[in-house]
């Protein structure tokens, strides 16, 4: 593959990934909520997901999403539905004694699962990497299957580093905004809002890129 691609592949993802979305959008809400280790492995979680849009776009599944309005109607719902009760989990959840707690009250493996559904169940994803990669790749450059997995692995390398990042800062506001049950009521009512809101927009999402 040409050097200057990947250069302007890496480039474009990076602003891409800063670029406010539901992802990094996830990350900070939960880095906030329940500390910087929480965001990092839902972030984590959130990068597993996008090695499974990578190999639907490397195999071409994903362009089942793009021809059958069903089946990316069914995955969208599927995922408004999680998003929804994690709203509903922010809504009610009662403040954490943080002088006996270490904060999240998730495990490590329920955080990681839960960027995981987040990301896979946005067919959004999936279509995006299907109109995005091809535009770097070049048959006379080799095998296009590839091709599509190195530049998902380089996406996905970009993500990591910037949405770890985004989970440290928001971690360390969030430290200091849930030092207090009264505010712990709050975050949790923005994050609420939050995924309320994201799960309204991929409701109302289309096919169309």
């Amino acid at each position: 593959m040409i050097i200057e691609f990947i250069f302007t592949f890496i480039i474009a993802s990076s602003l891409i990934s800063i670029a406010p979305g539901p992802d990094n959008i996830f990350v900070l809400t939960q880095s906030a909520l329940y500390g910087r280790k929480s965001g990092v492995i839902v972030t984590f979680g959130l990068c597993t997901g996008l090695i499974v849009h990578t190999i639907a776009v490397a195999l071409g599944v994903a362009a089942i999403f793009q021809a059958s309005s069903l089946a990316f109607n069914i995955l969208k719902f599927v995922g408004a539905a999680y998003l929804v009760y994690l709203a509903w989990q922010a809504f009610t959840a009662q403040p954490l004694d943080l002088h006996t707690s270490n904060g999240s009250s998730f495990s490590t493996k329920e955080l990681y699962f839960r960027g995981i559904i987040m990301n896979i169940t946005n067919p959004k994803v999936s279509i995006f990497f299907l109109a995005f990669l091809p535009q770097f790749t070049n048959p006379q450059e080799g095998n296009l299957v590839v091709q599509f997995f190195i530049l998902g692995l380089i996406f996905i390398g970009v993500a990591l580093v910037i949405f770890c990042g985004v989970a440290v800062l928001a971690g360390s506001l969030g430290s200091w905004l849930t030092s207090s049950p009264k505010n712990q009521v709050y975050l949790n009512r923005v994050a609420g809002a939050v995924f309320s809101v994201l799960a309204l927009k991929l409701v109302t999402s289309t096919v169309s890129v």
